[in-house]
């Protein structure tokens, strides 16, 4: 397999940037359907928009990413040996993990706007909105730098 490690760290990649380019702008789209009127062509129309970005673009990237940085996990460790002195990855692991599980929250958030709820305030999803963003800074310095 690690003749193909530069293959797999691509798609890990590019994978990692359509999941993050989704999760940036999944809270943002909540923020702008929060006011619109339940029933209206705004608001179903923000709904067409959640439910494909969702189902189109952020639940395949984030499988393949997932998926992706496994196999490159496998490819730099093989049978996982050096893997716990590696602290940088742990520490990217954790915040992937974390990434996953604001994944999660995001979906369920998206079924409620589906039902015309409102789950959270505007307000929370502008602040949701920036956890993705910082997390992606962390994770790129601990990649680029290694620094433990």
């Amino acid at each position: 397999m690690a003749e193909y490690y530069l293959w797999i760290k691509a798609f890990h990649v590019i994978s990692v940037i359509f999941w993050m380019a989704g999760m940036y702008m999944l809270p943002r789209l909540f923020v702008y359907h929060y006011p619109a009127a339940v029933g209206s062509e705004m608001s179903e129309t923000m709904k067409n928009a959640e439910r494909r970005l969702m189902r189109i673009i952020i639940n395949p990237a984030m499988i393949a990413a997932w998926i992706f940085g496994i196999a490159l996990i496998f490819t730099l460790y093989p049978g996982l040996e050096g893997f716990g002195q590696a602290g940088w990855l742990h520490g990217k692991l954790t915040l992937v993990v974390l990434l996953s599980a604001l994944h999660g929250m995001l979906s369920g958030w998206r079924r409620k706007f589906e039902k015309d709820e409102r789950p959270k305030s505007e307000k929370f999803f502008r602040m949701i909105n920036e956890v993705a963003p910082v997390a992606t800074i962390f994770i790129v310095i601990l990649v680029i730098v290694k620094p433990f």
